[in-house]
């Protein structure tokens, strides 16, 4: 029985089945407004009836040539009947692409190429949502079945070493270009297989992309850049897309070439450029519940690696004692990020984790090593509009009775919406100048006062 046993109608004609199987360097006049997203909508639509013509299920047990032999006699017959104008050179790339789309990640081989899709949302077979400039959309892209779905997963997966089933429904990965993926099946979703994926592109956003977003002021860049050469400790904290990774990966770009760097991570998503980088990954147990290597263990193990720098993508737990008491014992300079709206409240979740290590340390001994060890937190926010800024800068001094000290240096001063919706503000300095401007200036960044001063609106 073929690959293709429904197709209806007749054979597309010689010269439009060329071999279309090997990759063409043939370029795509440019698009006409509206005509890319047409294109788009065209390449969905072919990919869902082809699963009305293609047996994926034997793909497997069919050679790779018979296959594409078989998609591009099914696609170029299927572009037949849609009736949208391709030129000859369009038809070849677009069989190329579809071919792409079987052997790669399926529906979600055209999101994946758009660099304008920051999320892609899998809802079961049948809904595929995207964030797009913050905003939330729904595609029509879609897999054929939850049995599809779970193809692309496992492939996914088991890419990384990575495994999910009934024993173990639910999963972290990554992609080739570093985006995150997490999926959860059944019994744990109850209508089908879930998956999310964070994209992060092969180039990352610069500071100067930053800057051009609004989220950083060329201020607070100059201020952050001297932060780090002069090895402050510093937490990013945010909440959940609000650009916590990318701006860790922005703040290690300033860390010094020579400097040897140590990167701890549940999946790996840090793309540093420096040459000197050892990077760390988690391990999840395997299939008899053993081998599990948990992020504190990496966090000790690094200690013997004669790090300059110890960056940890995101603390969770108990591993927070051990980057805090890394922070305190020699290892200046370290960064690392927290889930939290405020940055008080990130003082207050590194304190419940490090309750987590099981240790019966006084309340006081903990607040004590958190305000010795972090010296700056930087807090992201999502605004109402799906922009990321920096809303906060704020210095820990030290200790006050109980209380952990902070002076805030930076701010994120909102005036209301525009008609668009749109949120109004700028970030501006507070007036305060930080306890660290001495040390900066001394380890050869001296900054300008006029840089901390509040202008009048």
């Amino acid at each position: 029985m073929a690959l293709l046993d429904r197709l209806k109608g007749s054979s597309p004609s010689p010269t439009a089945t060329k071999p279309v199987n090997q990759p063409t360097n043939a370029k795509r006049a440019p698009a006409a407004p509206g005509r890319d997203a047409q294109y788009q909508d065209l390449k969905s639509r072919v990919h869902n009836r082809l699963f009305d013509v293609i047996d994926f299920a034997r793909i497997s047990t069919v050679s790779e040539e018979r296959v594409c032999s078989d998609i591009a006699t099914a696609t170029l017959q299927i572009l037949e009947d849609e009736k949208f104008l391709l030129t000859l050179e369009e038809r070849e790339r677009f069989v190329k692409e579809i071919q792409d789309e079987v052997f790669g990640l399926g529906p979600l081989e055209p999101l994946l190429q758009d660099p304008t899709i920051s999320d892609i949302l899998v809802n079961g077979s049948g809904h595929i949502f995207i964030e797009r400039r913050g905003k939330l959309e729904k595609t029509v892209a879609r897999f054929r079945d939850d049995a599809h779905l779970m193809r692309i997963i496992d492939k996914i997966v088991s890419a990384v070493g990575r495994r999910i089933d009934e024993s173990s429904p639910l999963v972290d990965a990554r992609l080739a270009d570093g985006s995150r993926v997490n999926v959860i099946i059944p019994p744990l979703a109850l209508d089908g297989p879930a998956m999310s994926i964070r994209r992060f592109g092969t180039d990352p956003l610069t500071v100067e992309n930053l800057i051009e977003l609004g989220a950083l002021t060329p201020e607070l860049v100059k201020l952050l850049e001297a932060i780090v050469a002069c090895r402050l400790n510093v937490l990013i904290s945010g909440g959940t897309g609000s650009g916590k990774t990318t701006l860790l990966n922005v703040v290690s770009s300033f860390i010094p070439a020579d400097e040897r760097i140590v990167t701890i991570e549940d999946s790996a998503e840090l793309q540093l450029k420096q040459e000197h980088v050892v990077r760390l990954e988690t391990r999840p147990a395997n299939i008899e519940g053993t081998g599990r290597i948990a992020q504190r263990d990496l966090v000790i193990n690094s200690l013997r690696m004669r790090p300059d720098r110890i960056v940890v993508g995101e603390v969770r737990g108990a591993e927070s004692l051990d980057m805090l008491q890394a922070m305190n014992t020699g290892h200046d300079g370290s960064l690392t990020t927290v889930h939290a709206n405020t940055p008080r409240d990130a003082l207050s979740r590194i304190e419940t984790m490090v309750a987590m290590a099981g240790l019966d340390m006084p309340q006081r001994s903990v607040r004590s090593q958190i305000a010795s060890a972090i010296n700056v937190v930087v807090q992201l926010a999502r605004l109402s509009d799906g922009r990321r800024k920096l809303v906060s800068l704020q210095e820990i001094t030290g200790m006050e009775g109980e209380i952990v000290t902070m002076q805030e240096i930076f701010t994120f001063d909102r005036h209301g919406i525009d008609a668009d919706n749109n949120v109004l503000g700028e970030i501006v300095p507070t007036g305060v100048r930080p306890k660290f401007a001495e040390k900066l200036k001394l380890a050869g960044y001296p900054l300008p006062a006029s840089l901390f001063e509040r202008h009048a609106r």
